[in-house]
């Protein structure tokens, strides 16, 4: 379906056309005429399905044909990123139809801060927040969303992962009882459901079957015990010359700064990136890896949804993900857009149940490549030892019927 289908607002239609949107994606076709008509929506949709613009630029077009004084759309997020992604993107859609955006989140600093009091008091039209922060200045008594009308809440599985849960609660007591009420998720837990009942009011449920990764990611895995992993990533990195931008996963925000170091000692240009840096550091850092400035960032999985970076040639799981759909998000990360990519998962005696488990969501199984000879030896795939596994969700929710094929040029 294409976009001018969609009934939406002339103006907005014009920002599309700019942007060289034409196609609505699958969650955007569905999700766009309930929101229009002013549904509840609970949305089950991973990362890189369009569901930002499936919520936003509905919201974009009720705010347009009915402005108001004041706040009228709250959206809840959970990192800075995602916050300045979704702005960023709002700008974009917005352009023509004169609707300003405000992001709030933390890490930055007193000037910072006072901005964003400046920019709520004045009332900003839409206003993306992470929870935390949010409540910094709602307590303060300045943040008035006496008027909101629409509230989403994007990535609500991973906001409950991190404990958000209580923070969002405070929030919604701020809020008047009747709302458009919008919730976004990549996977359906049981407790997303709860939540869900909590906050929606007879709410349609639209789910996006969970896509296996791009035909063009080329997956392999090597088998490696934790003391062959360094000399093992060295290796790889160094057999790939012509890779450009290379990005690694790690499953602590320790050791993503001891794979930087031993990167560093081997010549290679790398950089970390994970909570633990405030939000300068972490612009700076995504802003190096963006203009190829940086070739290796290695981060946690607060990478792996809601951040767009492009023409990533190597993705490289330095750990098995702690959770099978994740597997997915990160690897997402290259071969977009018709493009080809690798993605490489190491694979200790460990994690090998766990990697099976993988291979089933995938319904596929992952090349498995021998470490070099000078590595060492390395240990038997063995899937059904579990070694002291986590144990993972396998697609909870994503059932029923394929959400339909990929839209490569609206990936927002």
């Amino acid at each position: 379906m294409r976009f001018t289908e969609l009934e939406l607002n002339e103006q907005l239609l014009e920002a599309l056309y700019y942007m060289g949107f034409e196609e609505a994606t699958p969650i955007q076709e569905q999700a766009i005429p309930l929101i229009l008509d002013h549904k509840d929506l609970i949305a089950c949709a991973q990362t890189g399905t369009g569901k930002t613009a499936a919520f936003i630029l509905p919201v974009l077009d009720q705010i347009a044909r009915n402005p108001q004084p004041g706040t009228s759309a709250l959206v809840i997020v959970p990192t800075r990123e995602l916050a300045l992604q979704i702005d960023q993107q709002i700008q974009g859609f917005a352009y023509f139809v004169g609707v300003s955006s405000l992001p709030i989140y933390g890490g930055g600093d007193g000037i910072e801060f006072d901005q964003q009091k400046k920019a709520l008091k004045a009332g900003a039209n839409i206003v993306v927040a992470t929870p935390g922060k949010l409540i910094s200045h709602l307590n303060m008594g300045y943040a008035k969303f006496d008027n909101i009308k629409h509230l989403i809440l994007d990535e609500a599985d991973r906001m409950l992962d991190m404990g958000f849960m209580e923070d969002i609660n405070k929030i919604l007591s701020y809020l008047p009882k009747e709302r458009q009420n919008l919730m976004f998720s990549a996977t359906m837990p049981s407790k997303i459901r709860k939540f869900a009942n909590d906050i929606l009011h007879e709410p349609e449920e639209i789910t996006i079957a969970l896509s296996k990764p791009a035909e063009g990611v080329l997956q392999a895995a090597y088998l490696a015990y934790d003391t062959q992993k360094a000399d093992l990533l060295n290796y790889l990195i160094a057999d790939k010359p012509n890779y450009k931008s290379i990005l690694i996963f790690s499953s602590t925000k320790r050791k993503v700064f001891d794979i930087v170091r031993s990167l560093k000692r081997k010549g290679f240009q790398a950089d970390g990136i994970s909570s633990d840096l405030d939000q300068k550091g972490r612009e700076e850092v995504l802003s190096k890896f963006r203009a190829k400035k940086t070739r290796i960032l290695v981060a946690t999985d607060v990478l792996s949804r809601g951040i767009d970076i492009k023409d990533i040639n190597l993705v490289i799981n330095y750990d098995v993900p702690g959770n099978a759909e994740d597997y997915v998000h990160r690897i997402g990360r290259t071969a977009r857009a018709d493009t080809t990519g690798v993605a490489l998962t190491l694979i200790n005696e460990k994690d090998m149940a766990d990697f099976s488990q993988i291979e089933q969501l995938i319904e596929r199984e992952v090349m498995k490549v021998p470490i070099p000879p000078e590595l060492g030896e390395s240990p038997k795939w063995n899937p059904k030892s579990r070694g002291g596994g986590r144990g993972y969700s396998r697609g909870r929710g994503h059932g029923g019927k394929r959400g339909g094929g990929r839209n490569h040029r609206n990936k927002r």
